[in-house]
Order: structure tokens, then C-alpha cells, then sequence
């Protein structure tokens, strides 16, 4: 059985990547299992700049509740409740990735430990910022094999006044697509819920979401129910599919809907898999 390691601080995991052995992170695979249940910390958080720094153990509901009094959030509604330190490992996203994109679109800085026990940092805690190599890229999707994402640099936004759904019932999803896209509409959040189905979900000031799903051509509002069902058909197993062109919800730029895909991990690329051995030649991350 594998040991696991639940590291408090980055010198600490430091620490675990350089004691030898094979090192899995938050995940069975490895002669250790590098947990970051305990680095789960708000660092800094700065409401006036909707900013914070956060541990990379700190799950999305703590997340939540300790942006909430502020009225801000996270715009990333993945399924479950990942830490945000998966979110990255996996570029996670939900619906809400039409209009805010995936979690690489909201990192702003990281701070990563290498294989070797390097601790390299890029960006910074300004949305503006351009300090140095963009980690940040480079490791959303990685999965744990090129190192350990130790803290991350956030950019958050702030919570809407009013928020409304409304469901299209459709027979043809790529030509009532063209019709919502033609009525200049601005859904924060896209899905298709097999199997005709359309839900959107319009967000912002009072009027102006009035006026939106009073130009929306489908049924009445409908309570936010809908984006859990939406969640749960994600967690059994659907994934989001990234190439625009066979995505029912494209618009090129924007970022896409939810749709179904077959479960399984998918393909680790010829290029990654160069990055990876350019980042752990010893083979130190499983």
C-alpha cells in the first residue's frame, strides 16, 4: 500500500517530491500519495481588486463561502465539489465556460513545485499582470504529471443582481442555435440536455435580464433546478468536448456548452508527453 503525505506547507511538499520513490498527487498510483487536503487556505483576498491567492486544497464550496459576503465569485461550476487545484490539474469547467471560459481562463498567477523539488512561481495577483512564464497554461489539463500546483492566483467576478433560466425545447439544435445567436443574446451558461432541450442562463442587472429572456423564443423562466440536473449528468461520467466545430453550442472565442462525450481519460499527446519528460526525466510523478 502506498504511504500518503499530507504536506502544510509548499516547503514541506517540496520535501515529499525529493524523498525519492515514485509520487502520485491526490490520486492512488504512486509508492506516495502527495494529499493537499491540508493546504487549503484563503492567502490573500482583495474584494476591491476581485482577486485572492488560495491554497490549491481549498475546495470550490470553502471557495464560495468565503467570497460570499463580498458578493463575488468563482465563475467555474464544474461538477461535484473539486478542490481548486484539480480544477487545474483538469481545466475544468460547466456550463458557465460559454461566457467565462475554463479554469485556465481565471488563473491569473501559480505557484508550482516541480518533480525535483523546485518551487517556481509565475503571473501574479493582478489581473493585468505579466510577470514571467504563464505555468498557469501550461499546467491546466496536466493531471498531476508535471508537478504539484501549490497555490494559485485568482480572478474573480462579481455576483449578479438577477439571474433567470429558460429551457428551448428543440427538434433541431443547431438551427435553433443560429436563431438564439442571431437574437444577439448573452447566456451566461449553456447546456444541452438530451434529448431536445436547450438551457440558458442569463444573469446581470434586474432589466436587463427581463429584457433577455423576454427576447429569448422559449418556454418561461424556469428555477435554477435545471443546472443541477445539468451537474449530475456531468458526474456520470460525460465530459466537455473542446473542438468547436462538433459542439452543437459553438461560438468560436466565446467557449462552448456542455455535450456529451464517451467516458474515459482522454489522449495524452505526442507534445505533452515531451513537456512531461522536459519537466520529469527521473519520471518522479505517476
Amino acid at each position: 500500500m502506498p504511504s500518503v503525505s499530507e504536506p502544510e506547507t509548499v516547503a514541506e511538499a517540496a520535501e515529499v517530491l525529493r524523498g525519492g520513490g515514485r509520487v502520485s498527487i491526490d490520486r492512488e498510483g504512486g509508492d506516495v500519495v502527495l494529499s493537499t487536503a491540508r493546504l487549503n487556505r484563503v492567502l490573500e483576498y482583495e474584494p476591491g481588486d476581485l482577486t485572492a491567492i488560495v491554497e490549491s486544497g481549498i475546495r470550490l464550496s470553502e471557495l464560495r463561502a468565503a467570497l460570499a459576503p463580498h458578493r463575488q465569485m468563482l465563475a467555474l461550476d464544474p461538477p461535484g465539489d473539486p478542490t481548486v487545484g484539480a480544477c487545474l490539474a483538469g481545466d475544468l469547467s460547466g456550463p458557465r465556460r460559454h461566457r467565462y471560459g475554463a479554469m485556465r481562463d481565471l488563473v491569473i498567477g501559480v505557484t508550482v513545485v516541480l518533480a525535483d523539488g523546485t518551487v517556481a512561481s509565475s503571473g501574479g495577483k493582478v489581473v493585468k499582470n505579466v510577470a514571467g512564464y504563464d505555468l498557469g497554461k501550461l499546467f491546466a489539463g496536466s493531471r498531476g504529471r508535471l508537478g504539484l500546483v501549490a497555490r494559485v492566483a485568482l480572478r474573480l467576478h462579481a455576483r449578479p443582481a438577477a439571474a433567470a433560466t429558460v429551457v428551448v425545447e428543440t427538434g433541431d439544435p443547431r438551427a435553433t442555435w443560429a436563431e438564439l445567436h442571431r437574437a444577439q443574446l448573452t447566456p451566461s451558461a449553456v447546456d444541452i440536455l438530451p434529448p431536445d432541450r436547450i438551457a440558458l442562463l442569463f444573469e446581470g442587472a434586474e432589466a436587463a435580464v427581463t429584457r433577455q429572456i423576454e427576447t429569448c423564443p422559449g418556454d418561461s423562466p424556469r428555477d435554477m433546478a435545471v443546472w443541477d440536473e445539468s451537474a449530475q449528468r456531468q458526474a456520470r461520467g460525460a465530459r466537455v468536448r473542446f473542438d468547436w466545430q462538433e459542439c452543437l453550442l459553438a461560438r468560436p472565442g466565446v467557449g462552448l456548452a456542455w455535450v456529451a462525450e464517451p467516458p474515459g481519460e482522454r489522449a495524452w499527446s505526442p507534445l505533452a508527453e515531451r513537456v512531461r519528460q522536459a519537466f520529469d526525466p527521473e519520471g518522479v510523478l505517476a
